[in-house]
């Protein structure tokens, strides 16, 4: 077999050529090519990957922030509840107080009631029992409705102060005297005497009949009042008994 070195040095130099010009005018954009978009295809990769994380960074930022949502709401009901039975609390213990209130202010009017009751029971009875003990009295013999008070008249007149004595009939003015009834002229004469010895001066006499006195005499000057009659006893008597109430209830 003959080798033409000849043709196998210009086929080498065709394929050298070939080769030149395929890596110029093909491998080498290829290869550009496909660095290129290998670099994009990185670069897209980086980008997805950055975005996937930052996805993922914002969805645990959403379930941080629904967490904290979750979390101050059931912390607000809560609150909310717990608020709701202390307001609860509060109102039923006011009301309870409001309640308790009432009932003493029922109770104080139940007992004041009672107490009026009590009082206006025990004053119709001292008035009952006064007026029974006047209409008794008033059946006394008619010389003993005067004659047994001169003397603690003409007592109480000389019991009184220097100038309450002084005022009584100055001038010559004379005495008001009030009686159960009429006075005899003997009642009249000893009436005069003993104020004029209770006075130490001599009197005259004013006199008038008043039944209300019941038995007794009472002097009603414009400076001094003595009263020494039934009347008089018998209404101390009743102030003293309704007093005695009042204090008891």
């Amino acid at each position: 077999m003959r080798i033409d070195w000849w043709t196998l040095g210009f086929q080498v130099a065709n394929l050298l050529v070939l080769i030149w010009i395929l890596a110029r005018y093909l491998f080498r954009p290829v290869a550009a090519i496909i660095t290129a978009r290998t670099a994009e295809a990185v670069r897209l990769l980086v980008e997805a990957r950055a975005a996937r994380e930052a996805a993922a960074a914002e969805q645990a930022k959403a379930e941080a922030a629904t967490a904290a949502i979750a979390e101050n709401r059931a912390a607000a009901l809560q609150q909310a509840s717990e608020d709701a039975k202390a307001e609860t609390a509060a109102l039923l213990a006011a009301a309870r107080e409001q309640a308790s209130q009432l009932r003493n202010q029922a109770q104080q009017a139940i007992e004041r009631t009672r107490a009026s009751e009590a009082i206006d029971a025990d004053g119709r009875a001292c008035r009952l029992a006064v007026d029974i003990a006047a209409r008794l009295l008033s059946r006394l013999p008619e010389s003993a409705r005067i004659a047994g008070f001169i003397g603690g008249l003409a007592e109480g007149v000389a019991a009184l102060p220097e100038a309450a004595r002084a005022s009584i009939g100055a001038d010559g003015a004379p005495v008001p005297l009030r009686a159960a009834r009429a006075l005899t002229e003997a009642e009249a004469q000893s009436c005069r005497d003993s104020l004029a010895a209770a006075l130490g001066r001599p009197v005259t006499l004013a006199i008038s009949v008043d039944p209300t006195v019941i038995a007794g005499l009472e002097l009603d000057s414009p400076h001094a009042v003595v009263r020494n009659s039934f009347r008089a006893d018998l209404e101390r008597i009743a102030a003293a008994l309704a007093h005695d109430s009042a204090a008891a209830a």
